[in-house]
């Protein structure tokens, strides 16, 4: 039987989503031992992978079950008495055909971050922009919307067949001393969400011009490579 799983985890603590072979401390090598030990032995495919010290509220991943695997309930409660950091919110029998990636039609990500310098209790949880320009950042963030070819938005190092992305919605909001920038999009390449958020927070702050930031959308000359920090980044919501 495929499951379908909707996860949330503290990124904080992992090297990223993917399993690596220099460390166990990831996301997919937690789950795969967890689930060994419940002599479950499909690998984990997850809607897609997340950065080291970055966090998901809304990750969806799937796997097979074997036949006495039945009470998805018993299921969901064991996972979590074995998981920490990473928590199964809900369980679900698929389709057999039902692919966590590429099922996937849309995703979305959230950007939390603070103009004063967060406590010692957020500080791995949301990041730290200094005062910026809301008008030119909500400006900056429409540039995105569309279909681009984001070859000037990715760490090198993508698998990929193709970098053209379309990002359906952008929005920034503020709530009490909390600032938050949303992408929606159909996917995203290795690190594109931090790489168009330190652009749009420079442009925010007038480190770098509009006409710059379009430039570097529309691949004529790139501008910054650099990446916002991953504290404050989550994978929010996986459409199917």
């Amino acid at each position: 039987m495929r499951v379908k799983a909707v996860i949330v985890y503290d990124g904080s603590v992992y090297q990223g989503f993917q399993k690596q072979t220099t460390t166990n401390k990831t996301i997919t090598g937690s789950i795969e031992k967890a689930l060994r030990s419940l002599k479950i032995t499909s690998s984990i495919v997850g809607s897609g992978r997340t950065d080291a010290g970055v966090h998901a509220t809304g990750q969806v991943i799937h796997f097979d079950l074997p036949k006495f695997w039945s009470d998805l309930d018993k299921l969901k409660l064991n996972l979590n008495k074995k998981l920490t950091e990473i928590q199964f919110k809900h369980i679900t029998s698929v389709p057999q055909d039902f692919h966590a990636r590429f099922s996937a039609k849309k995703r979305v990500y959230r950007y939390v971050f603070k103009t004063q310098k967060p406590s010692v209790f957020e500080q791995k949880y949301i990041s730290y922009y200094p005062k910026f320009d809301t008008a030119l950042l909500r400006q900056a963030l429409t540039l995105f919307v569309g279909e681009h070819d984001f070859n000037c938005f990715h760490k090198t190092g993508s698998v990929t067949h193709t970098t053209v992305r379309k990002i359906y919605k952008t929005n920034y909001m503020q709530r009490d001393n909390y600032h938050y920038i949303y992408f929606e999009a159909n996917g995203f390449l290795r690190s594109q969400v931090r790489m168009m958020v330190e652009a749009v927070m420079q442009c925010a702050r007038e480190e770098m011009t509009l006409t710059q930031l379009l430039e570097q959308i529309e691949c004529q000359k790139k501008h910054t490579t650099k990446l916002a920090p991953p504290d404050g980044l989550y994978l929010a919501r996986i459409l199917y």
